[in-house]
């Protein structure tokens, strides 16, 4: 359980790299705000609290791993990462911009702490499922996460993973499921509803528990890296909103991928203020 300062401070730390994310994207001139805003609890809880890493070594090889499959959010991962000091704040405000090292979607070739490259929805829980597969193989120690859209739940190639790493008994991999309900062409019950979540995962041999996901605490006792992993691969189904924290963004699909201009940057980042 989180005490008073811990929450407070991961409160703070969430407004703050909420900022982060949209002067990024303001300053590039595009990029996702509505994913990236609606994730910003999940991964503050887990690189402030719950992994177990080494910023000022990245490649620390007992190091807990996160993949983002949604890697349209690459600007929330971003602004954790620096904030959590694997390279300078200052950097953020490079994205999308060439000879940068923060591409649009994550790179593990040039960004330091991003394990996989992601993008193309539907492919980073099978790279995952590949990482905590090895790792049990090699007889590590690490945890493997896999942050997930509600929306690349509609790829066929999330549910062969899901069904692999139930099938290999993965214990060392609990996957993020930010359920937003939005996505690119619409709310997801309109394009290709995968919905119910958690009696799908839980027919495939998942543990599912079903939490607030800007809740620091529910998110905290979800995710707490568990000392002796299970045999059962768990996922945690975050119910978020999509835009969050920005009053005119807020499950506004129309938000998924376009920047604010000087005006609306200006309206979000005084939301944002103390």
């Amino acid at each position: 359980m989180l005490k008073d300062g811990q929450l407070q401070f991961l409160q703070e730390k969430a407004r703050v790299v909420r900022r982060h994310v949209l002067r990024m994207i303001g300053l590039a001139g595009s990029g996702h705000p509505g994913g990236s805003l609606s994730c910003v609890e999940v991964l503050v809880t887990l690189y402030f609290t719950v992994m177990r890493i080494r910023p000022e070594d990245p490649g620390w090889p007992e190091r807990d791993r996160l993949v983002l499959s949604k890697g349209h959010a690459a600007p929330a991962l971003y602004a954790v990462l620096a904030e959590r000091g694997y390279f300078p704040v200052e950097e953020l405000w490079t994205l999308r911009k060439l000879g940068s090292r923060l591409q649009g979607h994550p790179d593990m070739r040039k960004t330091p702490g991003v394990e996989v490259c992601t993008g193309s929805l539907g492919q980073g829980l099978s790279q995952a499922v590949g990482m905590a597969l090895a790792g049990r193989m090699d007889g590590a120690d690490f945890h493997v996460y896999c942050l997930v859209g509600d929306g690349e739940c509609e790829e066929g190639q999330i549910w062969e993973a899901v069904m692999a790493a139930a099938h290999y008994r993965l214990g060392n991999l609990t996957v993020i499921l930010d359920h937003n309900g939005l996505q690119i062409d619409g709310p997801i019950r309109q394009v290709l509803c995968p919905e119910p979540f958690p009696e799908k995962w839980r027919a495939f041999g998942w543990e599912c528990v079903e939490v607030d996901g800007h809740d620091f605490g529910q998110l905290y006792d979800s995710l707490l890296r568990p000392e002796r992993p299970s045999s059962v691969p768990r996922v945690v189904v975050a119910h978020t909103v999509k835009g969050k924290g920005v009053s005119y963004m807020e499950n506004r699909v129309e938000w998924h991928g376009k920047a604010p201009g000087p005006e609306l940057l200006r309206i979000a980042l005084e939301e944002l203020e103390r």
